[in-house]
């Protein structure tokens, strides 16, 4: 079931940059927390590891006076619910964006996805494209690649890579200062570390670095190979690409992967900007991104 909820726990700073009304729909695992903001034709925003609904915080107030906005924090993340004996893996996480969809029942939605959100996103796209208007891609992928960064791969070692994460905060930590680049205001950087503060509030971060498939025998080879094959249901829908060019994980080989399969796709590429390409992003530049999904 799904209802609204106040997070009094939020603290202030975080509060008053992140003021959007948050809602819950209860999966059997766990409790998805998700903005739903405005009305109108519905923008979806996923976001990736190891952000949650916060990375959108800029984008909604664009978009709720004439869009239904909704932002969902996957199981794992941001305000969502934190399961410790649950298998995080991207056909869950597509799984359950699919019954949180289905229960809001919103009809044809603009779909815009960063990092992971891009595979989730994506994987549902293809099983429903007759709800996908269009498509907006914010540095991410949802095809294999053998370019996996040395400190991306780290995270995955064995035991050392989920003990790091996990006690330290490592990944999430590091994201704040490599994944832009201009510094984050230290609000800001509060804002996206809240949600992780503890040992087990860090396991969904930890299982989206295990769940990068680097090898066919990986389980989530076969679905990111799927998804990649499904690709030509939504071939036609109008994609629309903000790329940060100075992202060291998805560089712009992977720009060349979506445009080779999205050919007639328009690309905006912000040359100064990092893999959080919302942060670094002028506001000239959120108006621009939100000009287009507000146009009909």
């Amino acid at each position: 079931m799904s209802r609204m909820v106040i997070h009094t726990e939020v603290p202030a700073p975080i509060r008053a940059l992140f003021p959007f009304h948050v809602h819950e729909y209860a999966l059997s695992a766990g409790v998805i927390r998700y903005v739903d903001e405005g009305s109108g034709i519905p923008v979806l925003l996923l976001h990736g590891n190891p952000t949650w609904s916060f990375f959108y915080r800029r984008l909604i107030p664009l978009l709720r006076t004439q869009r239904r906005v909704i932002a969902p924090d996957h199981l794992g993340c941001g305000l969502s619910d934190k399961p410790q004996h649950y298998r995080y893996s991207l056909v869950n996480h597509i799984a359950n964006l699919e019954s949180l969809l289905t229960w809001l029942d919103v009809g044809p939605v603009d779909l815009v996805v960063h990092d992971w959100g891009g595979a989730i996103g994506m994987g549902w796209a293809v099983r429903h494209p007759e709800l996908v208007r269009r498509i907006v891609v914010l540095n991410t992928a949802a095809f294999l690649s053998p370019h996996v960064p040395l400190r991306i791969a780290a995270g995955k070692l064995p035991r050392l890579g989920e003990w790091v994460i996990r006690q330290y905060n490592a990944f999430a930590i590091a994201a704040t200062t490599m994944a832009v680049t201009r510094p984050l205001p230290a609000a800001v950087r509060e804002g996206y570390l809240w949600p992780y503060r503890t040992f087990a509030d860090r396991i969904a971060i930890a299982r989206f670095v295990q769940d990068i498939p680097l090898h066919p025998g990986h389980p989530t080879w076969p679905v990111v190979d799927a998804i990649d094959r499904e690709l030509v249901h939504v071939r036609d829908k109008p994609v629309r690409i903000f790329w940060g060019g100075r992202d060291w994980c998805f560089d712009d080989r992977f720009l060349a992967g979506w445009l080779h399969r999205f050919p007639s796709a328009y690309v905006t590429r912000l040359d100064d900007a990092g893999h959080y390409v919302l942060e670094d992003a002028s506001d000239e530049m959120m108006t621009l991104l939100a000009h287009w999904l507000l146009s009909e």
